[in-house]
């Protein structure tokens, strides 16, 4: 009987290691390992990297990770609000490949409040309540979960393992930053079609530059602590937080670590919005 009882214990371990997690995404790690990342979660989790929604919204899975949120001291046009502080991201989620267009926004919500207008431009004029009710509506329509992503998620997925000012594959050279994002020397002073241009190792397109980007959160100092899990900012505040810049913006204000913000019904032509979906189990 004994014995038995051993050998059901050792079953049910050996089942538990079969199903247990990949491991985390810790940064840092390169374009092929960040890649590999995903497709080894996609697998445990028996669903796609890539998906598209029924607006042809297409989503990229990003996987749980750790990675240091902020900026060093050294790093050129570094604010004092970038504190470097270590995050942990513990659940997979999907966020979209591009900014929402305006064929998008206006398929659910009926209007395109653009100034710069184009089918496939991201939509901008948008506050955070309009983004929010975005979310909602959509949710609605598709029975997922959609939302705009925490500030946390919205670096962490920009970084896509890198530490250096830009998400585009440990890369640090300001020079190549017209091959990533349109901002003040490359865009002309206008926004352009989302996916011109190339995108960071998780397969996302203009984390960088072109419009800025609402996040859930309240905006305001980070904490203290040294080690957070999935922070969602503060319980409440007078502004929204805004990420990656605009077409715009110089160089030091589209970086991955760089932080703005914004009454929630403030809008301008700068200013858009990316959908993070929440993982749901199949």
């Amino acid at each position: 009987m004994k014995r038995l009882i051993v050998c059901l214990l050792l079953l049910c371990l050996a089942g538990r290691e079969a199903t247990a997690d990949p491991p985390l995404a810790v940064a840092p790690f390169d374009g092929r390992q960040a890649k590999a990342h995903q497709e080894t979660w996609a697998d445990q989790l028996g669903v796609p990297v890539h998906t598209t929604n029924s607006l042809g919204m297409k989503l990229n899975l990003i996987p749980p990770g750790e990675f240091t949120m902020g900026s060093p001291a050294s790093e050129t046009g570094r604010l004092d609000t970038e504190t470097e502080h270590l995050v942990k991201i513990t659940k997979p989620f999907y966020l979209s490949e591009h900014e929402v267009t305006q064929e998008q926004y206006e398929r659910v919500m009926g209007k395109n409040p653009s100034f710069y207008k184009g089918t496939n431009k991201p939509v901008e004029e948008v506050s955070w309540d309009d983004a929010a009710d975005f979310c909602r509506k959509l949710s609605d329509q598709e029975g997922d979960q959609y939302r705009l992503p925490t500030e946390a998620e919205w670096e962490y997925a920009c970084r896509a393992g890198t530490t250096t000012k830009y998400g585009f594959d440990d890369d640090d050279d300001v020079s190549l930053l017209g091959e990533y994002a349109w901002y003040w020397d490359s865009s002309k002073l206008t926004t352009h079609s989302v996916g011109e241009l190339k995108p960071n190792p998780w397969g996302l397109h203009d984390m960088h530059g072109n419009v800025w980007e609402w996040c859930q959160d309240w905006y305001g100092p980070y904490g203290s602590e040294k080690v957070v899990s999935d922070p969602k900012g503060p319980a409440s505040s007078d502004f929204r937080v805004l990420r990656g810049g605009a077409f715009t913006y110089q160089p030091g204000s589209i970086r991955a670590a760089h932080r703005n913000y914004i009454q929630p019904d403030g809008r301008n032509y700068s200013i858009g919005f990316r959908l993070a979906r929440t993982y749901q189990a199949p």
